[in-house]
């Protein structure tokens, strides 16, 4: 199939001089110069071997019977053609492909399923796999390209890793229903110094968790350590000692039915930083982009923001 020798702007400065039955007037109209027009139009002309328009001098034009029909379906393929870009458009700003996450264990399940809520419905084009782990695997998986991006906390994170804060999450003790202080809403950490302590003991977290304890001057008397979140909770419900988190479920009960009870610290400690993870000096793609812009949005996770 031979290409057509005219152009869309041919066609569009035939159709305006057509409609407005003046070529200064489709000049004005276009804001380009008249002879610019009569040259588009004569061209067009002379490619499709016939006179679409009649010139009459101080009467403007009129159309032949063969610029009747051009005029049709030059208005047709200008309508289409207009309809083609702005697809286009659209395509290049639609975002698709996979983009792999990473997120620290015990952050995904209170954080992340509202944050892909949000990204599935703002870009549906786009597959999110989503690699949960602790925090040296994350770290690892960010080197290796095996995720792209990393909901983590923001300890032990080295020069080669750039983050950006989206929240804080503030440390909490649980003890049992029955235990002494569980009519408290608030509590100052001495008052624990004597009582046994369960660590929730992921490589970092265990660290942070008693350094909470030991930044007000007390050693933490360690009994059982274990890396299970819930398990944490359900040896405190049962009574085998306190334990510090971060992440606050939603109730108090444990798997077996049994029951925590939160307590606020009075002491300043220092919360947890939550942030997304990526390469230093690696370009993030649009996908990428996009999941940073919408973790750092107000209000997208459970946590504190950081405007507050």
């Amino acid at each position: 199939m031979s290409d057509p020798g005219f152009t869309l702007v041919q066609l569009r400065y035939f159709v305006t001089a057509a409609r407005l039955g003046s070529m200064t007037a489709a000049s004005r109209h276009l804001m380009v110069s008249q002879s610019a027009v009569s040259t588009a139009v004569a061209q067009l002309e002379k490619e499709l071997g016939v006179q679409l328009l009649l010139r009459h001098h101080a009467k403007g034009l009129t159309l032949t019977a063969a610029g009747h029909g051009v005029l049709a379906e030059a208005t047709r393929l200008l309508e289409q053609s207009a309809d083609l870009a702005k697809k286009a458009d659209e395509s290049a700003h639609q975002l698709a492909g996979t983009l792999s996450v990473g997120c620290f264990s015990t952050l995904a399940p209170f954080e992340l399923p509202l944050l892909l809520d949000r990204y599935h419905r703002k870009h549906p084009g786009v597959v999110l796999d989503v690699l949960e782990g602790e925090h040296a695997g994350l770290k690892a998986r960010l080197r290796s390209a095996e995720c792209e991006v990393a909901l983590m906390y923001d300890y032990d994170l080295d020069d080669d890793i750039d983050s950006v804060t989206i929240g804080l999450v503030s440390p909490y003790v649980i003890v049992a229903r029955e235990h002494r202080l569980a009519k408290r809403e608030s509590i100052r950490l001495a008052e624990l110094a004597d009582e046994p302590m369960v660590l929730f003991d992921l490589p970092h977290s265990g660290n942070y968790l008693r350094s909470v304890v030991e930044s007000v001057g007390i050693k933490p008397q360690v009994r059982y350590r274990t890396s299970g979140f819930e398990t944490v909770r359900s040896m405190v419900a049962h009574g085998h000692g306190y334990a510090i988190l971060n992440q606050n479920p939603a109730h108090n009960l444990t798997y077996d039915g049994a029951e925590v009870v939160p307590l606020r610290i009075d002491d300043d400690v220092e919360p947890l930083r939550v942030v997304v993870a990526s390469m230093r000096g690696v370009r993030l793609t649009r996908r990428a982009r996009a999941f940073v812009a919408l973790a750092t949005s107000p209000r997208t996770l459970g946590i504190t923001s950081t405007d507050d």
